[in-house]
C-alpha cells in the first residue's frame, strides 16, 4: 500500500511537469509555424533583392574534400627542407623570407590553432606595434603601412595587421605549408645532426597525463629552425630539449628588459647553434641569456629572416642578399649581421 501510495505521489509530481513541456512545446512548433523569416524584408539593398542561394552539397563530401587535402599534406611534407616550429613574428618571417625560394619545401609547426604568437597586440594588451628602424624596411617589402612617429620608430596601428598580413603572404607560398594545432613534442638526432620533428595533435600532447599512451608521428627535415618564443607552456621548446640532451652546457634565461641592447643581440645571436638546428627570436634570449625586449618587434622580424639565410646555408644555398634591409649612409652599428654569428655568450656551444 505504501508503495502505491508513493507511487501516486510521484506521479502527481511529474504529470503536470510533462504537460508543462508539451505545452511549451506546442507553443515553440505554433510559434515555428506562425512566424516565417522576420527579418527577410529588413535589407533594402537590390543585391540581395532575390534569396541568396548555394550550390547543393553532400556532408561526406565536406569531410572527403578536407581530409583528402590534408592527409596529402602529411605524405607530402612528411620529408621536407625546412621545418620551422613556431609561427609567431619570427617564425612567420622566416618562412616568408623562405618563400622567395620555390625549390625550397618548408613546413611551418605551430601549437596553436591561431598563428602569430604574442604579436596580434603590442603591449599590455594595446593595439599598435612599435617598430625601431631598420626594420621599418621589411614593413615596406611586405607593404604594411606605418606612420612616422620619430626619426627612430615607426608605429603600425595594430599588432594584427603586420600579423595578418605576413601570415597571408606565407600562406600563398606555393613551397610552404602550415601544420597549426600541431605540438613539436621532440626532436629527430642522428648522425650528430638534427633531422626533423616529432610531431603530435597539440591537444594530444597537452593531455598525455590525462590519457594512455598516444604515439606520436614524425617530419623528417634536412634544417629545424626552432621560433617557439620564451619560456612558457610549450615556450623555448627547442633549446630545452638541447640542454636535456647535453648539446648546449646550459640555458641561463633571458635577462631583464633592455629594448636599446636586446633587439641587437637577438639578430646577432640568430645562428645555427648545432648542425641541423637554427635558432630565432626570442628563444634566442633563452640559450644567449641576452635582456628580453618588451613591446618591440623590428628584431623578430630581422631575427626571422636571418634564421633563413642560415637555414638556407646550411641547405648548401646562398642566401641573395636582401634588398634594402639597410639604408645608405646608415651607421656601421646597423650593419647587416653575418649569418654565421659569433658564439653565444656565457657558454660554449
Amino acid at each position: 500500500v505504501n508503495h502505491h501510495s508513493m507511487l501516486a505521489r510521484s506521479l502527481r509530481r511529474v504529470l503536470p511537469i510533462a504537460n508543462r513541456a508539451r505545452f511549451s512545446s506546442s507553443l515553440v512548433t505554433e510559434k515555428q509555424d506562425l512566424n516565417p523569416s522576420v527579418i527577410e524584408e529588413e535589407c533594402k539593398s537590390p543585391d540581395f533583392a532575390r534569396p541568396y542561394t548555394f550550390a547543393p552539397i553532400r556532408e561526406s563530401d565536406v569531410s572527403r574534400a578536407m581530409t583528402r587535402r590534408y592527409m596529402q599534406d602529411m605524405i607530402d611534407f612528411a620529408e621536407t627542407d625546412v621545418i620551422i616550429s613556431g609561427a609567431g613574428s619570427a617564425g612567420l618571417s622566416c618562412a616568408y623570407e623562405l618563400s622567395k625560394y620555390p625549390e625550397v619545401k618548408v613546413a611551418v609547426i605551430e601549437q596553436n590553432v591561431a598563428p602569430g604568437g604574442g604579436a596580434w597586440l603590442g603591449g599590455q594588451l594595446m593595439s599598435a606595434m612599435v617598430v625601431r628602424k631598420p626594420a621599418d624596411k621589411f614593413l615596406d617589402e611586405i607593404g604594411v603601412p606605418y606612420a612616422e612617429e620619430t626619426d627612430d620608430y615607426v608605429v603600425v596601428k595594430h599588432a594584427a595587421l603586420f600579423t595578418s598580413t605576413v601570415l597571408s603572404k606565407v600562406l600563398q607560398a606555393d613551397n610552404i605549408k602550415l601544420f597549426n594545432a600541431t605540438a613539436s613534442e621532440d626532436l629527430i638526432f642522428k648522425e650528430g645532426r638534427v633531422a626533423g620533428a616529432v610531431t603530435n595533435w597539440a591537444l594530444v600532447t597537452l593531455n598525455h597525463d590525462t590519457q594512455s599512451c598516444m604515439d606520436p608521428q614524425v617530419m623528417e627535415s634536412k634544417v629545424y629552425v626552432s621560433a617557439c618564443g620564451h619560456d612558457g607552456p610549450m615556450g623555448a621548446s627547442g633549446v630545452k630539449r638541447l640542454l636535456s640532451m647535453g648539446l648546449v652546457s646550459k640555458l641561463p634565461g633571458m635577462g631583464c628588459l633592455d629594448m636599446n641592447s636586446a633587439e641587437d643581440a637577438i639578430v646577432k645571436y640568430t645562428s645555427e647553434v648545432v648542425p641541423g638546428m637554427v635558432i630565432a627570436g626570442m628563444e634566442v634570449a633563452e640559450l644567449a641569456g641576452t635582456p628580453r625586449m618588451g613591446p618591440t618587434f623590428g628584431a623578430m622580424m630581422i631575427s626571422g629572416q636571418k634564421a633563413a639565410h642560415c637555414a638556407l646555408q646550411s641547405l648548401g644555398i646562398q642566401p641573395r642578399t636582401i634588398e634594402g634591409l639597410i639604408g645608405e649612409g646608415e651607421e656601421e652599428g646597423f650593419a647587416r649581421p653575418s649569418t654565421s654569428g659569433p658564439p653565444l655568450p656565457r657558454q660554449t656551444i
